[in-house]
């Protein structure tokens, strides 16, 4: 089939990559312009814009995609259909009429589950156990258009979102040819979403990667994996900002090995003193959240490069009773 792929971030241009090393034809490419970004405000080119280019298919990066003219050139290319993966708007129905086979959509999650932005990271932070990718069939809503297909993919104990995001590609990829294969040979069963059951990812920002002590370790230990690499997650300390990059949960029993330090370390949590460093070794920062304990592992400070908890502790000198946050 002729297909016009519409995405932009990194994984949509796995997608995109995947079709063209497919028997399927990429006729056309679209992504959003270049954006600004740095201090110097330098213009950079998407992920899929770079893959375009490197294919040497043809691009088109329309400022609003529901303009008159921008309808008018998609026409154009005569393709079969069109794939979406991340494009980033909204298409209008017009649009969604122009193929014969119409507009379908490769998402990062069991939909209706995490319809919108962010469905990878939001899916470890609420502590899923499986996600996965569907492909949809585009209506004029948020990913509310009937299921064609859909594949499972587990959430480990461990996963952060860089390495549930390499799963999904990998799963993406597969499926959408599949989907493609499929949909010419018209071996579709639509499946209408189940409304009662929709959820929604929205986009991440900074601010959503503060670390709230007060929240149960065990939501803020997958905060800090669901937003790894990107937005993080932070804290202040002394004053400053300080990164979390990466922590783990601990038991009361762990801490006071570890430490040779007695003491019940419950009452900190008990009488609220959220955030409190409990203990710090020469090696190990252990601090109170609601209802458990978190070991910092790693940490960057403000203006610093990463660093341990051990290269941490002896630059800093922390000492038991400080807060973060």
């Amino acid at each position: 089939m002729k297909v016009l792929f519409m995405g932009t971030p990194d994984f949509a241009a796995g997608v995109l990559e995947a079709i063209i090393n497919s028997r399927h034809e990429v006729v056309c490419v679209v992504t959003q312009e270049d954006k600004p970004r740095g201090r110097s405000s330098r213009l950079v080119a998407s992920p899929v814009k770079e893959c375009a280019v490197r294919y040497n298919i043809p691009l088109f990066q329309p400022h609003r995609i529901k303009d008159s003219d921008v309808v008018e050139q998609l026409k154009k290319y005569e393709a079969d259909i069109y794939v979406v993966a991340a494009y980033g708007q909204i298409l209008s129905g017009e649009i969604l009429d122009i193929p014969v086979y119409g507009c379908i959509n490769t998402h990062a999650s069991l939909l209706p589950k995490y319809r919108g932005a962010a469905p990878i990271q939001w899916a470890i932070a609420d502590g899923e156990k499986m996600t996965g990718v569907t492909i949809m069939q585009m209506d004029e809503g948020l990913d509310t258009g009937d299921i064609l297909y859909t594949e499972e993919v587990a959430i480990s104990d461990i996963e952060t979102g860089e390495s549930l995001f390499v799963k999904l590609e990998e799963c993406a990829k597969k499926l959408i040819i599949e989907a493609l294969d499929k949909i010419e040979s018209n071996d579709v069963k639509p499946l209408k979403q189940d409304e009662t059951m929709a959820g929604y990812a929205p986009l991440l920002t900074k601010k959503m990667g503060e670390i709230d002590w007060s929240k149960n370790a065990e939501q803020i230990e997958r905060l800090v994996r669901a937003f790894t690499p990107w937005p993080g997650t932070y804290t202040y300390f002394r004053g400053k900002l300080l990164k979390i990059l990466e922590v783990t949960l601990i038991s009361e029993d762990e801490i006071i090995k570890s430490t040779s330090v007695g003491g019940n370390l419950s009452a900190a949590t008990e009488s609220k003193e959220y955030g409190k460093v409990l203990r710090a070794s020469k090696n190990d920062i252990y601090v109170s959240a609601k209802g458990g304990f978190i070991k910092i592992n790693k940490v960057q400070p403000e203006g610093k490069k990463p660093m341990d908890s051990v290269a941490f502790m002896a630059g800093y000198k922390i000492e038991s009773g400080e807060k973060f946050g």
